[in-house]
């Protein structure tokens, strides 16, 4: 069983999606491309719900500490959603802990974002924010999936997602528009977690595949409101956006 550290040192290059079988019928994507699509969605919650675990009990306040424990809660819930169904759409016997906790760390298929460490304060704020905003995306357009199991969980997420954003948001305002010290530390997690944003709307084969057939957007489609997003929120924060 990997461990923990494992899981959150997996490579999460795009490549490594399985190959993909044409299409049976118009409309109907492959069991594999759908079932690979619904890890990477759960294994994403699942690796950020752990990091945002491990400040249970160290946050900076009582409040902070609830908040971020009610997070990762929120987030491995929404991981059990969508690995239960990836076992499903599977057809191999494998429940949502088998596929959280069974499989090797070269088999997730999380993005690098939220595997970052959780470094300062202010740099867990400014990963989840960044997270978030793309999260709010996908799940809007997923609550018109034609898969109506995966709207139903999009439509459930999606309330969860939308106290996230506006809290992440909040925070990473108050800290970037703050004192010299927050605005320092938030601009410097800003800049060293930005390269990791784009992987969040690098598409291949499986997301082609979904976008097919209806069942999730394609990731660039995404990045227009992302981008309106975290240039609206930074500019209130006071911070800048590095370039590229």
């Amino acid at each position: 069983m990997p461990s923990l550290t494992d899981v959150m040192t997996a490579d999460a290059d795009l490549a490594r999606a399985p190959g993909i079988r044409r299409m049976a019928a118009k409309g109907v994507a492959p069991a594999d491309a759908f079932a690979d699509w619904l890890c990477r969605m759960g294994d994403n919650c699942l690796i950020l719900g752990h990091r945002v675990s491990e400040w249970c009990g160290h946050s900076p306040v009582l409040e902070e500490d609830i908040a971020l424990a009610n997070t990762a809660l929120d987030l491995i819930g929404q991981t059990q959603l969508w690995l239960g169904l990836a076992g499903e759409v599977e057809g191999k016997g494998r429940t949502a802990d088998d596929l959280a906790y069974l499989r090797d760390a070269a088999q997730f298929r999380n993005v690098l974002l939220v595997e970052r460490p959780n470094g300062d304060f202010g740099q867990t704020l400014m990963r989840q924010f960044l997270f978030d905003a793309w999260a709010m995306e996908m799940l809007r357009a997923l609550q018109a999936s034609s898969d109506a199991r995966v709207a139903e969980i999009a439509a459930k997420a999606a309330k969860e997602v939308a106290y996230h954003l506006e809290r992440s948001a909040d925070l990473v305002i108050r800290l970037g528009d703050g004192t010299e010290e927050s605005r320092a530390r938030m601009q410097k997690a800003l800049n060293q977690l930005w390269p990791y944003t784009g992987e969040l709307f690098q598409g291949d084969a499986v997301d082609q595949a979904m976008a097919e057939a209806g069942i999730a957007p394609a990731p660039e489609s995404l990045k227009a409101a992302w981008d309106r997003t975290v240039a609206e929120v930074m500019a209130e924060a006071t911070l800048v956006l590095p370039e590229g």
